[in-house]
């Protein structure tokens, strides 16, 4: 069995009551951190001990996805610490735009608690008991979808993305889907095209063929009902919303 903690799944920022975009996935003895967004850090020490990651993987750049990968490195370089280097996989051109930010060269103390290693689509890396494929999402940065395999389970992560990319190639036949569903109502001329509308969330899990899909990366604004009804109306089979604190049984 796969489990899947949702710690937090709102669009863009956290609210007051739910932080940005972050999952903790667990098989067995193995634990991945999936998405660092604002708030996220203390809902994952909550559950575990960072430091026990076995890895942690960022769909892409933008604040509400990795801002919180600076806590993980400040509990492990000067905190109560861990096994280091924990892997971090991130998009193309990421691992610079991070070291920027803290200010770190090959030696600095960043780049020796976190081991971070760039994926490109059609990638594939294992870990313990899961084994993680990478395809293009349709983002303004570099994105990911990724698809996480571990005892006979599937579940595959949209990250941002509009329509279009590896997104339905790799959902094929999963167990769950986990995809953002940023955007109300029918898609038009003025819709954004770097985000999936709850529909075209809905539409593809139904053309995938999933199990399960569960939405997320949902505004603060936008009431989740309205996203599962507007969903439920392209996908028959089951359906929920990625509510903060919501443990998954893949």
């Amino acid at each position: 069995m796969m489990k899947l903690t949702i710690l937090g799944s709102t669009a863009g920022a956290p609210s007051r009551t739910n932080p940005a975009s972050g999952y903790l996935v667990e098989s067995g003895d193995t634990s991945m951190w999936m998405d660092a967004g604002t708030g996220t850090f203390m809902e994952l020490a909550a559950r575990v001990d960072p430091g026990s990651l076995d890895a942690v993987v960022i769909s892409h750049s933008h604040v509400d996805h990795c801002s919180d990968l600076f806590g993980l490195y400040g509990y492990l370089a000067f905190g109560p610490s861990g096994d280091v280097p924990i892997k971090v996989f991130v998009p193309e051109g990421t691992s610079a735009h991070f070291s920027a930010f803290a200010r770190a060269n090959d030696e600095h103390v960043f780049n020796v608690v976190l081991d971070i290693q760039e994926v490109a689509p059609g990638d594939e890396v294992t870990f313990g008991d899961m084994t993680l494929s990478f395809g293009s999402a349709i983002h303004p940065v570099p994105a990911l979808v990724t698809r996480i395999s571990a005892a006979d389970r599937t579940l595959v992560y949209s990250g941002d993305t509009g329509p279009g990319g590896d997104l339905l190639e790799m959902a094929a036949d999963a167990d769950a889907l986990l995809c953002e569903a940023s955007i109300a109502g029918v898609r038009d001329g003025q819709t954004y095209v770097y985000h999936l509308t709850a529909i075209e969330a809905g539409e593809t899990a139904s053309w995938a063929g999933v199990d399960r899909l569960i939405l997320t990366h949902i505004g603060a604004m936008i009431d989740p009902q309205n996203s599962l009804d507007e969903a439920s109306g392209a996908f028959a089979g089951d359906i929920a919303y990625a509510a903060p604190g919501t443990v998954f049984e893949i």
